[in-house]
């Protein structure tokens, strides 16, 4: 254990008594016990709480609404919780620039009604809104269907501020502080899983809210004929904002496309879509279809969750790997997956038959240029590396580590390659 009298008196110092608290066992990082949670109320007293922790070699989880924890490697230590909860304010809507500016630890549901009032919305779907925080969405890299047609978060972001553990406030980007000579903070934070810098604030570019709606949905008798169905559509000059595919153990392969536009203009796309689909027809459904990615999630059970990137034109071979290695594994299996070639994919079972579908799935997978990061596995399977193969990136990554914290103060083993 550490010695905390003096640490907890620096850190106390730092944020003030009310914002500086023991940890619980609520505040348990996959199975690691912290000893202090730190709540700060400004950027200067986190980048200060993150110096102090530094220097005294304390190991320091970010946490903003605590939804993806559990995402990537168990981190080696975790010893302060540094909290955004108090940084949850929009600090600058430029309605007429079409771009905002945000703290940390505001949740997207907060965010998405604040534009809202005036027409506009940050284009993205990312999951539990009324939870995740932004520096979240943006340590995990998150990304919902929305990413079809509006990219992902790393084409929405357009400037950011980073606390660095040196105690710096490093931004990079729209609304320029302080500048970091050679670095693009705004794509480099994202997806870091806050091995880098705690995100404190970001600065992103909107998109209007669209005039009306429509959802439509089709099935098809196998995984070929859906890929084939679903390049057609990519190839045609249909203008739909998202595409999904959704599979389950048993069950057809259906699709789902959004279209968003005014009244006449949903009217032209619905009939190109039935003039492309032919005999295979469609039928308008719910907007809650594209809560599938969520509720991969909701359901109890021993299961894996795990993100799956493969090119478009292998979604078909790679869901029939899927189908067979879970068949002979005996496991039930579901997966939500955009016309990207990224998917959300959940297999439950028995823990030894899932850590040998893992394997054989993640070879299949890489062997076709694909990757396979496990979101969230059952204790049993933590042996097993979240990130796979890491390629020939790890040693550029390790350099970045090194230079912005060479002491690896933050969520120490948690990223690619135990960063």
């Amino acid at each position: 254990m550490l010695q905390t009298s003096s640490i907890e008196e620096k850190l106390r110092s730092v944020v003030g008594p009310r914002n500086l608290r023991a940890a619980t066992t609520a505040d348990v990082v996959s199975g690691v016990q912290p000893q202090f949670v730190a709540e700060p109320d400004d950027e200067q007293k986190l980048a200060a709480v993150l110096s102090c922790s530094n220097e005294a070699g304390i190991a320091v989880i970010p946490r903003g609404g605590g939804t993806k924890l559990d995402w990537g490697n168990p981190a080696k230590k975790a010893e302060l919780i540094l909290s955004t909860a108090r940084l949850n304010r929009i600090l600058e809507h430029a309605w007429a620039d079409l771009t905002v500016t945000v703290q940390a630890g505001c949740t997207l549901q907060c965010l998405q009604g604040t534009l809202a009032q005036h027409g506009q919305r940050l284009a993205f779907d990312g999951l539990w809104p009324e939870r995740a925080t932004i520096g979240g969405v943006l340590s995990t890299n998150d990304s919902g269907t929305s990413r079809l047609r509006f990219g992902a978060l790393r084409d929405l972001i357009i400037g950011v501020t980073l606390a660095l553990p040196s105690g710096t406030l490093a931004s990079s980007g729209g609304k320029v502080v302080k500048n970091v000579a050679g670095y693009d903070l705004p794509k480099l934070a994202t997806g870091a899983l806050g091995t880098l810098g705690v995100i404190t604030r970001a600065v992103f570019r909107l998109h209007p809210l669209p005039g009306s709606i429509r959802t439509f949905s089709f099935a098809v008798a196998n995984f070929e004929a859906m890929q084939e169905m679903v390049l057609a559509i990519q190839d045609s000059k249909l203008a739909h904002t998202a595409l999904q595919i959704r599979r389950g153990s048993g069950g057809r392969p259906c699709a789902d496309i959004l279209f968003e536009a005014t009244e006449a203009g949903l009217s032209g796309q619905e009939l190109q879509l039935r003039k492309l689909l032919g005999s295979t027809g469609a039928e308008q459904s719910s907007e809650s279809i594209w809560n599938a990615r969520q509720n991969l999630w909701s359901s109890a059970g021993k299961a894996v969750i795990a993100k799956v990137g493969v090119l478009p034109a292998e979604i078909a071979k790679t869901m029939r790997a899927l189908e067979g290695i879970s068949n002979t594994q005996s496991l039930q299996w579901q997966i939500a997956a955009q016309a990207t070639g990224i998917a959300t994919l959940r297999l439950e079972g028995e823990p030894a038959r899932l850590s040998t579908a893992v394997r054989q799935l993640r070879a299949e997978v890489e062997g076709r240029g694909g990757s396979l990061v496990l979101l969230r596995r059952p204790g049993e399977l933590d042996s097993i590396d979240a990130w796979g193969n890491p390629g020939d990136a790890v040693s550029l990554m390790r350099a970045v580590k090194h230079q912005l914290d060479p002491k690896g103060t933050l969520n120490p083993g948690r990223f690619v390659g135990g960063i």
